[in-house]
């Protein structure tokens, strides 16, 4: 019998709800170090970054519309569907890392617990964030939070499966639409996530996953007027510098931290309504009370 030929995967985009190829035709090598071999991952362009912030915009008003349940079903479900791949996500670990396989494993558990930790929060944010507020007066004066729409996220090379699951569900959960970029030395494990998504009943445009060189494309977020914030963590500070430049022209909210690799087990600190907060807008309403 003649020696099977495996087939080569091809590791593309996640746009809109369908996986598609870079615009530019561009695509980059990663080495797999478990397996010896080396892969090929689309170079995200400009133009992918487009047509991922239009895709963001269309499903914007439908995601922040759903209901806080509905939102943290979705989010359980993807928490589900990462759990079925575990071992492979593993796998795609190992393919940056030098991680035990015991570590390995770990660090999928521990984002599956964090995306069950955000769909608990996603129809409880309202009533800790927001409230009645008291005034002097016959008015009844109420502060109600809504999600701040299109938000660009730009996760840390490592722990690179828990920290962009970390990033993605808590502006999620509050209802915005996001563009992930995934990290540009350890990409595979997030590319991953865009299959896993697919099939999570996320709607199409709610989450869009570009792979690249993050110089071609961070500071065109930071430009684009249809983006309204982004998330970025351990930036260079002349990178940080040059990305709040840009986005104080469109008036873009931009949330920094600096978090270490161990921080990011912490699941108390990072899984809280506090990481939701800067992805949202408090609305405050008036309303005369009855006599």
């Amino acid at each position: 019998m003649p020696q099977r030929i495996d087939v080569a995967k091809t590791w593309k985009l996640y746009i809109g709800g369908k996986f598609v190829r870079s615009e530019s035709g561009q695509s980059f090598p990663v080495e797999h170090r478990r397996h010896g071999t080396t892969v090929h991952l689309c170079r995200a362009s400009r133009k992918d970054l487009r047509d991922s912030v239009e895709a963001a915009t269309s499903a914007r008003s439908g995601w922040a519309s759903a209901s806080g349940y509905l939102r943290g079903q979705i989010l359980y479900r993807m928490a589900e569907m990462l759990e079925c791949r575990r071992t492979e996500m593993g796998e795609a670990l190992g393919a940056g890392s030098n991680q035990t396989p015991k570590q390995r494993l770990e660090e999928v558990d521990a984002s599956i617990d964090r995306l069950v930790g955000f769909a608990g929060w996603s129809d409880k944010i309202e009533q800790i964030l927001g409230g009645q507020n008291p005034v002097p007066g016959p008015y009844y004066n109420i502060t109600v939070p809504e999600p701040t729409g299109v938000v660009g996220i730009v996760p840390p090379d490592k722990p690179a499966l828990l920290a962009a699951v970390s990033m993605l569900a808590a502006p999620l959960c509050a209802g915005n639409t996001t563009i992930l970029l995934a990290p540009e030395q350890h990409p595979l494990p997030t590319t991953l996530l865009g299959e896993i998504i697919a099939t999570s009943d996320v709607p199409a445009g709610v989450v869009n996953i570009l792979t690249g060189t993050r110089d071609d494309l961070l500071g065109h977020m930071a430009d684009h007027r249809a983006v309204n914030a982004i998330s970025a963590v351990n930036l260079a500070e002349e990178t940080l510098t040059d990305l709040r430049k840009r986005a104080a022209e469109s008036i873009k909210r931009i949330h920094h931290e600096r978090v270490t690799a161990p921080a990011w087990k912490k699941h108390e600190d990072r899984c809280s309504p506090w990481k939701v907060e800067p992805f949202l807008e408090m609305k405050t309403l008036w309303h005369p009370s009855a006599c």
